[in-house]
């Protein structure tokens, strides 16, 4: 790729991490913090609406500008993790978020615990009407908060706890190096090379991960057990009944709906993944895939590579042709320096859209190498970013999309650009590439993920009588790929220490299950949307659409997509998503069959 890929600009949040307005900001959250918590901590029970609102008002304030210093520093970290000032800054920018969060936590503990009378007839003026949906999310943690003495200490011991231990991981992942013929190489770079045309390196690329996250297992599996053993007292003291119920609760979902969807992908597993890879294993002629080429080019893939102008272009146009202000937010992106493409040594795997703040604006990373999958990366991130620029005006404490909600945009995104390269395409033999790749993606955005989850649970499950080994953390590694993949995907044992570096295991645990939530949603809302008979019904559509999405948090998704006719709590609404899935394999499976895309079919 050429050097003329973006970097972004973080001077919309400060000019550097010694600016002047740092320091000064820094200064207001600690006097703004010191002096509400002096005026009204014990008292807010004794406020009036209007007080209690100006109150709600403050603290979201100091929260908004905390968030941008820990989003600038977070952000200078992530473009290089190996430099030791950026992790200074950005450990001392976590140490002092925990410390005003620790000072400030009487507020939504008092809330949490006025009684509902009086707060219901706070809710019924004019002044804290507006603040409802936070103060439902706020008051559904009150079974499960502590007494606030304990809060602060955890929120003060924060950043010598699990941040600490996330900090390691992070670093230490982005200090990897892969050795292959003689060259030391990145995360991104080996992950590349494992989706190569050329099997003889894609297998070098895998063995190669393999052999350094195997030397790497130790420090892997103390990091996991102590992020885990971390939530279960956690867990035990707030009296979550189980690991998963405390993301649930915050995704604002019910355990229940959680255990429909993982139940449902499960069951489903040998329709989707286990038929799909026995289809590429005959595709590609052999018996079995090794597990380094589950993701390899099809035979007559289109192994063209995109400019990140041409880039830019499918994305703006796809995206314009749903609905043109959604385009519009998205080249803001591209035209103002809002995200960083190039790959290079210490920076961030993967990609990610960051929301910031609402008074400035998302940042979006990935590394940009030109095919095919990056195209779909970029549209999914944008998709985010547009999700977060429409939601900021709900203001900082009700912008933020349970992770339920949050991955709807980014997964609408890559679809509106893989229908838009599906139409541009008339070689019928790139057509079929192009679908097995979208197959390709969902699989691993939902069953995947499923599978992901489903070793989180066992894992968890088993971390509550005693530390793992890495051969035990494996075998259930193992088990539930196993399961995942299906007999047509051969994992031996170079695929047991595979775990060790997924970083949301580390980050968010029990994270991964929205990417398929988010996936069958989005099929559903697609069949909707595909459904639409006349332009005013897919304008209709579109507006109901992008009110979801300037909701931000302030809906349950029961009540975002009650709108379209769709209820997460039926099972049903999971094999709609599932079935959409299916339906794309049947394709493929008829495409193989026809003659006149037989090339490279064995």
């Amino acid at each position: 790729m050429p050097d003329s890929l973006p970097h972004w600009s973080l001077d919309d949040l400060y000019q550097g991490l010694d600016a002047d307005d740092l320091v000064k900001d820094q200064a207001y959250v600690k006097s703004s913090a010191e002096g509400l918590a002096t005026t009204w901590k014990s008292r807010l029970d004794q406020a009036s609406s209007d007080e209690l609102a100006q109150v709600i008002s403050d603290y979201e304030a100091i929260a908004e500008k905390l968030g941008r210093m820990t989003s600038f520093t977070d952000l200078a970290f992530a473009a290089d993790m190996t430099a030791p000032e950026t992790g200074r800054q950005a450990q001392m920018m976590r140490e002092l978020e925990s410390d005003i969060s620790a000072q400030l936590v009487f507020v939504e503990l008092e809330l949490a615990a006025m009684d509902d009378a009086r707060m219901d007839a706070h809710l019924a003026t004019p002044a804290m009407a507006y603040w409802a949906p936070w103060i439902r999310q706020v008051r559904a943690f009150r079974p499960h908060q502590l007494s606030e003495e304990m809060e602060t200490m955890l929120m003060e011991r924060q950043p010598s706890g699990r941040s600490a231990w996330v900090r390691l991981f992070d670093e230490t992942a982005a200090s990897l190096k892969f050795p292959i013929d003689g060259d030391m190489v990145g995360e991104a770079e080996i992950l590349d090379m494992m989706t190569d045309a050329d099997p003889e390196l894609r297998k070098k690329a895998g063995l190669s991960r393999s052999q350094v996250l195997n030397d790497n297992s130790r420090m892997m599996t103390l990091i996991l057990n102590t992020i885990a053993k971390d939530k279960s007292t956690d867990d035990k003291w707030r009296k979550f009944s189980r690991p998963v119920s405390s993301r649930n609760l915050a995704n604002d979902v019910e355990d229940e709906v959680v255990d429909a969807l993982a139940q449902t992908v499960t069951a489903r597993m040998p329709d989707l993944t286990h038929r799909y890879y026995a289809l590429k294993a005959k595709w590609m002629g052999k018996d079995k895939l090794p597990w380094w080429d589950r993701n390899a080019p099809v035979p007559g893939e289109d192994n063209r590579k995109f400019s990140w102008d041409e880039a830019k272009s499918l994305v703006l146009d796809a995206f314009g042709e749903f609905d043109a202000s959604m385009a519009e937010v998205a080249s803001w992106f591209f035209d103002r320096n809002w995200i960083d493409a190039p790959q290079r040594d210490g920076k961030a795997s993967g990609a990610f859209s960051h929301p910031t703040v609402p008074s400035a604006h998302p940042y979006v990373l990935m590394n940009y190498s030109g095919n095919v999958r990056d195209v779909m990366t970029l549209a999914h991130e944008l998709g985010h970013g547009v999700h977060q620029v429409l939601a900021a005006p709900r203001g900082h404490l009700m912008c933020s999309t349970p992770l339920t909600l949050a991955e709807t945009a980014s997964v609408f995104g890559e679809m509106l650009v893989f229908r838009k390269l599906m139409d541009r395409t008339t070689d019928p033999v790139q057509r079929r590439a192009l679908l097995a790749g979208k197959i390709e993606d969902m699989l691993n955005t939902v069953v995947r993920q499923i599978g992901f989850h489903n070793f989180e649970t066992r894992f968890h499950d088993a971390r509550k009588d005693s530390e793992l080994t890495p051969d035990q953390i494996a075998e259930i590694w193992m088990e539930s790929q196993a399961e995942a993949l299906g007999p047509s995907v051969e994992i031996d044992d170079t695929y047991r220490p595979i775990w060790g570096f997924i970083p949301h295991f580390i980050h968010v645990p029990f994270y991964v299950y929205a990417y398929a939530f988010g996936d069958c949603l989005v099929n559903a809302l697609w069949q909707v949307y595909a459904k639409a008979e006349d332009q005013a019904a897919k304008d209709g559509f579109v507006d109901r659409y992008l009110n979801l999405l300037r909701a931000g948090g302030t809906d349950r998704h029961d009540v975002a997509l009650a709108p379209f006719g769709l209820n997460a709590g039926d099972a049903q609404f999971w094999n709609l998503g599932l079935d959409m899935l299916a339906g794309m394999i049947d394709e493929l499976e008829a495409m193989l069959d026809d003659p006149a895309t037989q090339e490279g079919v064995e």
